[in-house]
């Protein structure tokens, strides 16, 4: 039996669920020998209705309703166009699985190459105010002109802002639905979710076709959501809602948190105003998230791409101010903007892009120009 097969039957047999899943795994080392060989103490920990499923597959095996189910829904998923993504096939996210417990299967929809891609998750409030869902319009612009995918939950109000700030700039966004990828849910937002995957982004689920949406799902949904990204913002929140919950996993996760403070008299700064005080990195504009993940950014495109040789000189009238501003020195990415003039995500995207021709470098203080693109400014002289 196949791996993704066998996970499928594992993940079907209820009150398993991931974290059972992970320990069997490390035990048994894989998922055909763990469903082969599904312990008595771990049978026992399953529901009444999960137990009676594993029996038949024992007397059953291939022909059990458990490797039916499994097999069916592989070919519902090819049916609609949904790719799944387990564990050990060498395609999954490299930041998810990173943290504790992550999802042993993805149900994926649209451009599954965007999980490899640096994200940044923008969440907040279902009721936002106008201010707030502007702000997430224009952050997540900002952030998609920098080099990131936008990553949200497809909830209304600043999540959906999200999605649509990234869209209306042209860049890549990620909905992690606490559904089945083939579900509209909320159904206000259907259309929304069309639009995603038309237009090149990507629908993330890890419960099977078909699953409504349920209470339990979302805190799961929300531990993915902050472990696809590199940090996670939160635009309004009150004093308890699922934003803030998205950004203690994030904590949890190792993850940069950021919230964008408000008016005293406002509840959805509340949230926002606690993060700040517990750690979370108070941000006026996006330059204030690509100055802290940038560094990240790089680091994960040079890993994404062979370094190229700096044959040429710099390209555009952009790319020579900078490589003439670090001329003297290293310079931190502030004192970059001041020098060259130009808005935050078109210098992160400027840096990335002579950082991958070897150019220049980044170092924990800044960045400065490497020996071949010192040499560089040297030509024609």
């Amino acid at each position: 039996m196949d791996a993704l097969t066998a996970t499928l039957a594992l993940l079907r047999l209820e009150g398993l669920g991931p974290a059972r899943y992970w320990q069997l795994l490390e035990h048994f080392g894989s998922a055909p020998e763990a469903l082969e060989g599904l312990p008595e103490p771990m049978l026992q920990k399953l529901s009444s209705r999960g137990r009676r499923q594993w029996r038949e597959y024992s007397r059953c095996g291939e022909h059990s309703e458990l490797i039916d189910w499994a097999r069916a829904e592989q070919q519902r998923c090819a049916q609609a166009g949904v790719t799944l993504m387990h564990w050990g096939a060498g395609d999954e996210a490299p930041l998810l699985h990173q943290i504790a417990c992550p999802p042993p299967l993805l149900y994926l929809r649209g451009n599954s190459a965007l999980l490899q891609l640096p994200q940044i998750a923008v969440v907040g409030a279902r009721r936002a105010s106008r201010n707030g869902v502007d702000n997430a319009k224009a952050f997540a612009a900002d952030l998609v002109a920098a080099g990131f995918a936008i990553t949200s939950g497809l909830a209304l109000g600043v999540d959906a802002a999200a999605h649509r700030g990234a869209l209306g700039a042209g860049g890549a966004t990620v909905a992690v639905l606490g559904t089945g990828v083939d579900k509209n849910y909320p159904r206000r937002n259907a259309e929304l979710a069309r639009e995603i995957v038309a237009c090149g982004g990507l629908l993330v689920s890890e419960f099977s076709l078909g699953s409504a949406a349920e209470v339990a799902h979302f805190p799961r949904r929300n531990r993915i959501i902050s472990g696809l990204a590199l940090g996670v913002l939160v635009v309004e929140a009150a004093a308890r809602s699922g934003s803030l919950i998205t950004a203690r996993r994030a904590l949890e996760q190792n993850r940069e948190v950021f919230a964008i403070p408000g008016s005293i008299h406002n509840p959805l700064a509340r949230g926002c105003h606690q993060l700040i005080r517990e750690g979370a990195t108070l941000v006026e504009t996006s330059a204030d998230i690509v100055a802290q993940v940038g560094g990240l950014l790089s680091m994960v495109a040079l890993s994404a791409r062979a370094p190229v040789a700096p044959t040429e000189q710099p390209v555009g009238e952009v790319q020579v101010k900078i490589v003439a501003a670090l001329v003297g020195g290293l310079r931190n990415f502030e004192q970059l903007a001041q020098d060259v003039g130009i808005d935050a995500g078109q210098l992160m995207a400027e840096l990335t892009q002579l950082e991958l021709q070897g150019v220049l470098e980044q170092l924990p203080q800044g960045y400065q120009l490497t020996p071949a693109g010192a040499r560089l400014t040297t030509v024609g002289d």
